[in-house]
């Protein structure tokens, strides 16, 4: 999308995420407000974390280690499994896109598709470009391995129905209920 002159510098943060995902710049608004606001915070306040979340879109920046559940709708895997984010990443961004959960627009099936980047509207563009692309559980190994060399992804779990995908820096443990 070419933006006009004098567009805000969130509009330029959204365009060139969603550039590099292949989507529209509202994929990535979500992400981009959550890392716009969450510096912000930062630099007028003395925090030593912080953790911003808009609608399944985080960005933090952390000083510990921290757990962060998968909500997957009706999928067997939905709030059984986390990621283990280490406080080394920070900051960095967490998106999650599903088909099934939510009153986004997608034009895939899949129950979660959750990416981490160091750039929160790069994660959430990436999680809703390939969210758009899981219409059946076969479409998990495709997507993985389509992105599989794309350097600002450190974390991707997808999910649909009964089957899950997990690749990158980030271990999966089961979440203690």
């Amino acid at each position: 999308v070419a933006l006009l002159p004098g567009a805000p510098e969130i509009a330029l943060i959204m365009a060139v995420a969603s550039g590099k995902a292949g989507t529209g710049p509202m994929a990535a608004v979500a992400g981009a407000f959550s890392e716009y606001i969450g510096k912000a915070v930062y630099k007028e306040f003395t925090v030593e974390e912080i953790v911003v979340e808009n609608g399944g879109d985080i960005w933090m920046n952390i000083e510990n280690d921290i757990l962060i559940s998968v909500y997957a709708g009706n999928s067997p895997f939905s709030e059984k499994i986390s990621v283990e984010i280490k406080a080394g990443f920070s900051p960095l961004g967490i998106c999650t896109s599903a088909g099934k959960v939510g009153p986004s627009l997608s034009f895939g099936n899949a129950d979660a598709v959750m990416v981490a980047c160091k750039d929160a509207s790069l994660a959430d563009a990436l999680a809703t470009a390939i969210g758009n692309n899981i219409k059946q559980s076969a479409d998990i190994d495709i997507q993985q391995n389509n992105f599989k060399n794309f350097n600002e992804i450190l974390s991707l779990i997808i999910v649909c129905e009964d089957k899950i995908g997990v690749s990158g820096k980030f271990k999966i443990k089961p979440t203690n209920q």
